[in-house]
């Protein structure tokens, strides 16, 4: 796996920096040979790109870790079955980018370079197709909006119910979200923000982004009665019941999301470990959901809350951005952390706790927004 690992980094970098045009290129070749595929993605395709070199760049990174790499192409085998993928698309898709490449990398792309793509694309493959066939669940569930409310100038927050049957999730994880009526066939990953309960209500805190379509829709058109699409759950920033460490939640606007499912999940049994949630905004109008936290700490000892805002000199609580307030708290030792929010926010909180020399297996993060 070494030496494969090795070509697959060595051949990316030839191309890295051309990662759009090898993405419209990919896509071009594909639709052209395969118009009948276009009909499976969104009309706007700017979003959908950046996503497929993602996933790319991801796997390329996590090869060298089976574990990580196998349950990373599990999950989005899982996933891509919302877009009603099937096994004959997989080698479409695996001549079409071998091409892209060629085509960018040039005199540079030698037979070995294309040898470990299509070793690589073909282990790829067999992992996403083993973990569609192996998930019990639909493709995704059809979803009703059941409670809308507008908490901020762009931000609301909303409930729905799967419509067929419960759709079974972990605190923490995140699910790609559809509006059929809106933008059909464009999906977002958002993540709950409440643990699993018997009225199988899922609520979800967004922000509309300026050209985030999707975002926009769940946050300025749709209205209780509407339906929803919601693809498998994913992502693994989730608690480990094992651990008796006190725990640390980081969250940047609406990252608060998974942070607070994380919150209700623990509200059911913990009894012994000490929670600090340290939340971030631009001002007060961004920290949306402050109020509903403080009633949480105030009805359990054992959570305590510490709002900041980078740029409002009147709020009276922390002032800086959240990376930065988090580190004159502590020490932190020994704890458990969990971070989510924009990638910039997470990057930045994690540089943070690399200087409190905190141990990075003792991390868990998750980007969150609309790209």
């Amino acid at each position: 796996m070494g030496n494969l690992s090795r070509l697959l980094k060595e051949s990316w970098t030839l191309v890295e920096e051309q990662q759009d045009k090898v993405a419209g290129y990919f896509y071009a070749r594909m639709f052209l040979s395969n118009p009948h595929l276009r009909e499976l993605f969104p009309v706007h395709m700017d979003v959908q790109r950046a996503r497929l070199l993602g996933a790319i760049v991801t796997a390329v990174q996590t090869i060298d870790d089976p574990e990580r790499f196998d349950e990373y192409l599990r999950s989005l085998g899982r996933d891509h079955r919302k877009f009603r993928v099937e096994p004959e698309h997989y080698n479409v898709v695996r001549d079409a980018l071998l091409e892209a490449f060629r085509t960018f990398a040039g005199e540079q792309w030698s037979i070995e370079y294309d040898q470990a793509w299509i070793d690589a694309y073909d282990l790829i493959a067999r992992k996403m197709l083993s973990g569609a066939a192996d998930d019990p669940n639909p493709p995704f569930w059809h979803a009703q909006v059941i409670t809308h409310e507008r908490r901020s100038r762009d931000i609301a927050v909303f409930t729905c119910r799967p419509l067929q049957y419960p759709l079974d999730y972990r605190a923490g994880q995140y699910v790609s979200v559809e509006v059929p009526r809106y933008q059909p066939r464009l999906w977002r990953t958002y993540s709950m923000a409440n643990a699993p309960n018997e009225d199988n209500l899922m609520e979800f805190h967004v922000r509309a982004l300026g050209a985030g379509w999707v975002s926009s829709a769940l946050v300025r058109r749709i209205q209780p009665g509407d339906l929803l699409r919601l693809a498998a759950p994913m992502g693994s920033m989730t608690l480990d019941r094992k651990s008796t460490r006190d725990i640390v939640c980081v969250a940047g606007g609406t990252g608060l999301a998974p942070i607070k499912a994380i919150i209700d999940e623990l509200t059911r049994y913990n009894r012994t470990r000490w929670v600090h949630v340290f939340y971030g905004a631009r001002d007060r109008d961004d920290l949306y959901d402050l109020e509903a936290l403080n009633q949480l700490a105030a009805h359990y000892p054992w959570l305590t809350i510490v709002p900041a805002c980078s740029d409002d000199p009147g709020f009276p609580g922390e002032h800086g951005n959240v990376s930065e307030v988090v580190g004159r708290y502590g020490p932190w030792n020994d704890h458990d952390f969990f971070v989510s929010g924009s990638s910039q926010m997470v990057k930045a909180t994690l540089r943070t706790l690399a200087e409190l020399q905190v141990p990075s297996m003792r991390i868990k993060y998750d980007a969150f927004g609309d790209s």
